[in-house]
């Protein structure tokens, strides 16, 4: 992953820490309010925090986890993870660029494709000029790869 994109991660980690304060008082408002058996309120506070847990436990995992790439060290001889890649879908007679990145920092609006859909998958490890199948839910698209870029 990059180096903004650990720092993402950070950051969303540090948010989700600073909720546990939140829900400890929301739980500790509804359990004063009586019988927690019929208590909604302890009920959605009690649930709320098991998944705010389950996600910081996957945050700290992914940023203990993290590796970080060197930019510099990224060629564009050959498509790999980090570089941009402008290719022409055979399919759909349409040109289209997006980077190559890790699943955590993937965002297709934003042209960022994860390194582990079946079409960055298919680019990765070949070179400009070269024709690719890749094989989509919707059958089998061909793309030739136009440019490689950092």
């Amino acid at each position: 992953m990059t180096a903004e994109g650990l720092e993402k991660l950070k950051k969303e980690l540090s948010e989700a820490l600073a909720q546990r304060p939140v829900i400890s008082a929301a739980i500790a408002e509804a359990r004063e309010k009586g019988d927690l058996s019929e208590n909604a309120e302890y009920d959605a506070a009690r649930e709320a925090q098991g998944l705010l847990e389950v996600r910081i436990a996957k945050l700290k995992n992914l940023v203990a986890n993290a590796k970080v790439i060197d930019e510099s060290l990224i060629g564009t001889e050959k498509v790999q993870i980090m570089n941009r890649v402008k290719v022409e879908n055979l399919s759909l007679k349409r040109v289209m660029e997006f980077t190559i990145v890790g699943e955590t920092e993937a965002d297709f609006s934003k042209g960022k494709l994860a390194s582990t859909t079946p079409i960055a998958k298919a680019l990765l490890g070949h070179k400009a000029g070269e024709t690719v199948e890749a094989k989509v839910p919707s059958g089998i698209m061909k793309f030739k790869i136009l440019e490689i870029s950092l």
